[in-house]
This record gives C-alpha cells, structure tokens and sequence, in this order.
C-alpha cells in the first residue's frame, strides 16, 4: 500500500511538471501573442494538428531507431522501447535545462539496460555532430531551392565582413587550444594516470572515444540504414509543416518549398531560446513574410506549430518518465531481494 501510494506521488508529481511548464510558458507570453494562440485554436483545423502530432511522434521514433544502432555497434543492444523513451525525456528535460536530456537519456539507459554512460555519452556527441553537419546541408540546399524568394533577405542579413574576421579568429583560436591541451595530455599521460583523479579521467575519455567511434563501427546495411534514418528525421520535420499549412485557411496554398524555409527559420529559433520559447513563432513568421502571409496569420500558424510539438513533448516525455521511475524502483525492489 506505502509502495502504491508513493508511485501515485511520483505520478502527480510528473504530471504537475508538465502542468508547470505549460504555465510557465503562458506567462511569458506578450497579450497580442496570447491573442494569436488563441485564434489558431478557434480557426484551426485539429485533424491536421493531430496528423502533426504523429508526425512528431514518428521523428522521434526514427532518431531513436538511429541512436540503437550506434549503440548496438558498441556492444551494447538496449530494449527499443527504453531507447525510444530516452529519446522522449531528452525533449522533455531540454524544456528546462538546455542539454540536461543529453545526460539524463544515457543516465536512463545506465539504469534500465546497463549501457556505460561513458559510451552513450559519446554516440549522443556523435549524432549531434552529424545533426550538425546535415543542417548545414539542409540549410545550404533551402538556399538553392528557395533562393529566388529570399535573396533580398539574405542581402540584408549576411554578416559584415568584421563580423566574419573576428569569427574566424575566435574559431582558430579555439582549434589551437584544443590541440595544445590534446597535446600537452599526451606528453604527460604516463605521470597524470598514476593520479586516481586523472585515472577516472582517463577512463571517462576512453569510454568517451569508444562512443565517438560508434559510427565508424557500421558498415554496409547499417551505414545505409543510419544515413536513411538521418535523411528521414529531416523530411519528417519538413513534412510537419507542410501538413500544417493545410490547419489554417490563409497558409493552405504553400508548398513544399514553403515549408523547407519554414523549418530553416524555425530551427534558428530553437537554438536561439530554450525551447524556441518566444523566438519560434517570430522566426516562423519571418519566413512566411518572404511568402506574403500576414502577420497575424503567419504568428498563429507559427504557435500553432510549436505548440503541437511542446504538447507532444510533455505528454510522451511525461509518460517514459513515470515509466522508467517505476522501472527504477522494480530493479531496487530485486536487488534487495537477492
């Protein structure tokens, strides 16, 4: 009865953090934003935010099918259902602290399939590593494709040539250290390892490494298949936004190529604010200017669509997290009775 009542605590207290979040969120919100939201929810077409929804749900469970295969090149095969979840609380953990879910979805998966941290760690480095390569990819391709309709957009917002030197220099500045303290390391390895400090160092960087490693580990059919899931994690964000389009009258007429630059913007916006809170919708609204949508058309939409995906977020986020808490206390509960 003590052990129920308990989970029933941890339960509300989950459900209070999604609470939390959605109020938190409101009321950072300027009233004419507010009034935009409340607009989209009168005027929008919900089966298409459903179908968003899934399509949401469905990215998720394709980057999940990615990370499994880094991992199960490391030696190390976790259940699906603990990957897919880990993925879940990650989103949901980024909602309050930026990069949190990182840690916490490898700290997850320590628990409930005994995968190293160390080694998870490094596959979450590696595919962020490939997030970022294929975004670069992704936002030079939408130039291409779209860039009869934002050249007068990039000329005013290409960075002056000041701007670029001094990037530049920051970043060979940042190359150099790295590669002195890489090096003085190296020089040195043999006198800091018999350190028990730089022992657990050494040892949190080898499992580090291996991780790194991971995708070098996959060859034929699983190179294709993590390259295919990378390719598809991007399409179905893009797809979100289209399908979107068809939820409100005034963006019903746009198209694929509409929603390319849509989920360019808005991916800005995500880096730019903690959970693209405030930044997204503008961003959005920005993009769907260069399509002459108006502004409180383009504002809702743009709420629209991150709202559909913050509400996904906390409800499955909240869900794996319930799940992997009683999960937790099953194991405790068998260790104690062995």
């Amino acid at each position: 009865m003590q052990r129920r009542t308990k989970d029933i605590l941890k339960f509300v207290l989950f459900v209070g953090i999604g609470v939390f979040f959605v109020c938190w969120f409101l009321l950072k919100l300027e009233p004419e934003q507010k009034q935009a939201i409340w607009q989209s929810f009168i005027h929008a077409n919900y089966a298409w935010v459903a179908i968003v929804m899934g399509v949401c749900i469905l990215s998720n469970w394709v980057r999940a099918l990615r990370w499994q295969l880094l991992l199960k090149a490391l030696g190390h095969p976790p259940r699906f259902i603990n990957t897919f979840g880990s993925v879940n609380v990650t989103y949901m953990a980024n909602l309050a602290f930026p990069r949190l879910g990182d840690v916490l979805r490898c700290g997850v998966l320590r628990t409930s399939d005994d995968v190293p941290i160390e080694q998870s760690l490094g596959t979450v480095v590696t595919e962020r590593m490939v997030d970022v390569l294929a975004f670069v990819v992704v936002v030079i391709g939408g130039v291409f494709v779209a860039y009869a309709e934002l050249h007068d957009w990039l000329l005013q917002s290409l960075p002056s040539e000041t701007t670029l030197r001094n990037l530049t220099i920051l970043g060979v500045v940042a190359v150099v250290l790295l590669i002195a303290a890489i090096w003085g390391y190296r020089r040195n390895a043999d006198k800091l390892r018999k350190r028990t400090f730089f022992q657990r160092v050494d040892n949190i960087l080898r499992g580090f490494a291996d991780g790194l490693k991971s995708i070098f580990r996959l060859h034929g059919r699983q190179l294709f298949s993590f390259v295919l899931y990378s390719l598809m994690i991007y399409l179905l964000y893009i797809t979100g936004g289209l399908l979107l389009f068809n939820a409100i009258p005034a963006t019903q007429g746009l198209d694929f190529k509409a929603a390319y630059v849509v989920y360019i913007f808005g991916s800005v916006g995500m880096a730019v604010s903690q959970g693209g809170i405030g930044v997204y919708p503008v961003l959005v609204w920005l993009a769907l200017s260069v399509y002459n949508i108006g502004q409180e058309d383009a504002l809702a939409y743009g709420w629209l669509l991150w709202g559909s995906q913050q509400v996904i977020v906390i409800i499955v986020g909240l869900f794996f997290m319930v799940r992997f808490s009683l999960l937790k206390r099953k194991n405790i509960d068998e260790q104690q009775q062995m």
